[in-house]
């Protein structure tokens, strides 16, 4: 009879947990769940008992980087274990924009209410952007983990950055080159990473390598064809554009490192053209360096043109390629223009490899742009897509009292409201109805009223109400959706009728003066309550449905010429 084998034995727990001590020492530490201790959490201190060397029971106490740290932690440690477990809840790419480009705070002692000694974290950020978006939105859970690190009451500052290392160089005669050493002897505080400054200074002070492979000068004033009026105080915020807001809130703070390129679309006069001025006025307001440019898609069409004759496309390359931002409206300009296509997206790609910004603008999405190459508009959807939809009501109102009061003439808001009610088209007619009641008041000396108002508006009210009946309403929707115009009348209700015939009765009780019993007649002989609901359903949806406020403006727009 042969010899038994002995069964194979499992690796146990202790030597699971040797293993993990070992890599510990050797200062690997792996994560507690990849060493088979689904039980325990990461985030708790753990005791781990030995079960060979040292003797079997004695105890050692290990600590992850998560756990609090002790009375004799040095400010810098602190911040950066504070960054680490920061860095463990947010999403990377939001850790990765917002904190790690941040120098290290200062921590300093503080003494709190009842004697009670606590820290000051001091923290420097370097535009007015980025120290909002902090505080706002992390700043509270900075304080939380700093406070549980350190064992006691921390509380975060935030300031802005000083520009002082440009400012502080002293002047040099021209011939002489400017040295590292005597930029930092002379007092010069070196930023993050320092060779920055350094190369500005010594680029300033020595000859430029010619070609169109050089940078050149960045745009003046003049040529960066930035209105600096259009920014992001004077654009007023609402439900209509507070993603498209948002995003170029995220892009002014950190131009080349999220939504990149960034693509707005929208109807006429909804406000892209001045949000992404707002963009340039911030970053030129954050570094008057920045090499910026706006312009208008024809403008570039016309450049092209101009280069095409000339046989200069390098200089045409050298003028586009060397940006920091390129803000371009209205890009469906570039249906059938291939030569032009073929520019920009050699313009694009350089832009994108050298971590330019990208911000463009048009009147519809990137798939719905006819006649562009398909390479332009799957690079278009790329980065992130925003739409900007027609101002609900109380924006329009908000928008009329603002403006008006950049004009120095206060708006009572039920005047707001009788305007913002009858001009829905877009943020554009609603400013030039503003300035006719505005002069209109001015010419006659009268103080500005609802009949005022309606006095100053008559030509564009009476329009409205000529133009726009019920029956053009019915025909018009009826186009939009394919089917007939019959079909509003009928007593048929599947949805592809039913949906239509409800917008229809919608936009009539919204653009005409009729009654809803009146409508309900124009609609088959149909009762008042059956109008209301529509009215009711389809404004509520209006509210929630993006896609339908767009088709509900384009109806608008048709109806009103």
């Amino acid at each position: 009879m042969g010899k038994a084998h002995a069964p194979k034995r499992k690796p146990s727990s202790a030597r699971k947990t040797r293993d993990y001590t070992k890599d510990l020492h050797s200062g690997q530490t792996r994560g507690i769940r990849d060493w088979g201790f689904p039980g325990l959490d990461p985030a708790e201190n753990l005791w781990i008992t030995l079960s060979s060397r040292p003797p079997m029971g004695t105890i050692w106490p290990l600590k992850n980087k998560f756990s609090t740290m002790s009375a004799e932690m040095s400010g810098a440690e602190l911040w950066q274990r504070g960054c680490e477990r920061l860095a463990a809840e947010i999403p990377e790419q939001q850790f990765n924009t917002w904190i790690r480009p941040l120098p290290p705070a200062d921590v300093a002692e503080a003494a709190g209410q009842g004697g009670e000694h606590g820290l000051v974290v001091s923290l420097r950020v370097p535009n007015r952007f980025k120290l909002d978006w902090i505080r706002n939105q992390y700043a509270g859970r900075i304080e939380s983990i700093l406070s549980e690190l350190a064992g006691r009451p921390a509380k975060l500052e935030l300031a802005l950055a000083q520009r002082e290392a440009v400012g502080r160089v002293p002047a040099l005669p021209s011939s002489q080159p400017i040295a590292v050493g005597q930029v930092l002897h002379n007092g010069l505080r070196p930023v993050s990473p320092p060779v920055v400054v350094v190369g500005e200074k010594l680029a300033a002070a020595s000859p430029q390598p010619s070609g169109p492979a050089a940078l050149g000068p960045p745009p003046s004033a003049s040529r960066h064809r930035i209105n600096p009026a259009l920014t992001f105080d004077t654009l007023v915020p609402g439900r209509a554009n507070q993603m498209a807001r948002t995003a170029a809130l995220h892009v002014a703070g950190a131009p080349g490192q999220m939504y990149n390129p960034l693509f707005i679309y929208g109807g006429v006069g909804l406000g892209k053209t001045h949000l992404i001025h707002a963009v340039g006025n911030a970053l030129l307001k954050d570094k008057p360096d920045a090499r910026v440019l706006y312009l208008h898609a024809e403008q570039f069409i016309s450049d092209v043109v101009k280069n095409y004759q000339r046989k200069t496309f390098d200089e045409l390359k050298a003028k586009y390629h060397s940006l920091d931002l390129l803000l371009i409206d209205d890009v469906q300009f570039f249906a059938g223009k291939d030569r032009t296509q073929e520019e920009f997206f050699n313009a694009f790609e350089a832009l994108l490899a050298k971590r330019a910004h990208i911000i463009m603008t048009s009147d519809t999405y990137p798939k719905g742009l006819v006649d562009i190459d398909e390479r332009l508009t799957s690079r278009f959807d790329a980065g992130l897509t925003v739409a900007i939809e027609p101002p609900e009501l109380e924006m329009r109102v908000a928008i009329l009292i603002k403006k008006a009061e950049a004009e120095q003439t206060p708006m009572p808001e039920d005047v707001a409201f009788f305007i913002a009610k009858n001009v829905r088209a877009n943020v554009r007619e609603l400013e030039g109805a503003l300035r006719k009641v505005l002069a209109y008041s001015r010419f006659s000396h009268k103080e500005i009223n609802i009949q005022l108002a309606r006095e100053a508006l008559k030509d564009l009210l009476s329009i409205q109400n000529r133009q726009i009946s019920v029956e053009n309403i019915q025909k018009t929707v009826a186009d939009f959706y394919k089917i007939k115009v019959a079909d509003m009348y009928s007593k048929k209700r599947p949805a592809s009728i039913a949906r239509p015939r409800q917008i229809a009765m919608y936009l009539a009780k919204e653009l005409t003066q009729k009654s809803l019993p009146e409508i309900g007649e124009l609609f088959g002989g149909r009762d008042h309550t059956t109008v209301l609901h529509a009215v009711r359903k389809i404004g509520g949806e209006r509210q929630k449905n993006t896609e339908l406020n767009q088709q509900l403006h384009v109806l608008e727009q048709t109806l009103k010429g």
